[in-house]
């Protein structure tokens, strides 16, 4: 049996191969939709990881490898289970997520795979990394009521974040993101201000202001701005992977004595303090259940065929201001 796979083949080209469906799993699973990540794929789609680092020890499918081209790469795939063997009847027919790469046939054993409530839209659910990713980072932050937030970066990621944060009594919430579409959808979605951060007297008007910054833009330069607006015994969450591209920060100043904590977030692990209670499918169907009461309307912008695969990450390299959430349809 074929299928069809997308191959990151060299910096800044994609394509998909007809090949061999292979690879250990009992249950066979028929793709139906896939969700690009803007931040994370761009990245390393045009060569800015490092080529030795693993792609993601903690998923299956992806764990055997690096990024040096050509190789596969996704990790929001929803599809419905074709084929189960007779034990294990009951997953036929099912609608499920996978932490797998955009391809159209794939097997998988039952602890990779996340059931569908009934009724949910299965292109929606395609959110569900960019979700628990969220969830993640407001756990790191650990908001409290009253508190002055900052969110630099405004794509998917950056908006859940303010979504969940304008629930959450905080007093003031101010977005940053150089792109206006992404600034009126941050308004809408419950931000109290939104800036262009490159605005002249944009960043200073906070300066030393917030108390919990999340850095989610992707870009380096934008963690020093982050520390410039942040108040007295604030924290830092840093999102952002800026793969191999260095950030130059100014430590010297208020930061020296400003007892200011800047903390890494990273979805792949439960950080040690929080793992006695939480467990990755805990935190997975915590995510899942706030896409399922609806999730933010207007995310998803673009989808595309599977076979115009190439054309989506042309349009997510090129036009940033219209782009949010790109789902590929099979």
């Amino acid at each position: 049996m074929k299928r069809r796979s997308l191959y990151f083949a060299a910096p800044g080209k994609v394509e998909i191969r007809e090949e061999e469906l292979t690879g250990p799993g009992r249950l066979l699973v028929r793709a139906l939709h896939s969700a690009v990540s803007a931040g994370t794929e761009m990245l390393v789609l045009t060569g800015l990881a490092p080529s030795g680092m693993r792609r993601d020890e903690t998923i299956p499918s992806l764990a055997d490898g690096t990024f040096s081209f050509p190789f596969k790469y996704g990790y929001a795939m929803v599809g419905e289970v074709l084929r189960a063997p007779a034990e294990m009847g009951e997953w036929e027919g099912k609608k499920v997520f996978s932490f797998h790469p955009h391809e159209d046939l794939f097997f998988a054993e039952p602890e990779q795979l996340l059931i569908l409530p009934a009724g949910t839209a299965p292109a929606a659910m395609a959110l569900l990394p960019a979700m628990e990713t969220a969830v993640h980072l407001l756990r790191d932050g650990r908001p409290m009521a009253g508190e002055k937030a900052a969110v630099f970066g405004q794509g998917v990621i950056g908006l859940l974040v303010t979504d969940l944060l304008s629930g959450m009594l905080v007093s003031e919430l101010v977005t940053f993101d150089p792109h206006p579409q992404r600034r009126k959808k941050s308004r809408e979605m419950g931000a109290t201000e939104s800036e262009d951060p490159f605005s002249p007297g944009a960043l200073e008007r906070f300066r030393s202001d917030f108390d919990l910054i999340f850095e989610l833009s992707g870009d380096p330069a934008a963690l020093d701005s982050a520390i410039r607006t942040a108040a007295y015994g604030s924290r830092i969450i840093v999102g952002s992977w800026y793969g191999n591209r260095s950030a130059e920060v100014n430590l010297g100043g208020f930061f020296h004595r400003g007892n200011i904590r800047i903390t890494s977030s990273q979805v792949s692990r439960i950080p040690p303090e929080q793992s006695a209670r939480w467990t990755r499918r805990r935190r997975l169907e915590t995510a899942q259940k706030l896409l399922t009461r609806g999730g933010p309307p207007g995310i998803i912008t673009h989808r595309f065929p599977f076979e115009k695969a190439a054309e989506a990450y042309l349009l997510c390299g090129e036009r940033q201001n219209e782009v949010l959430q790109v789902i590929l349809d099979y």
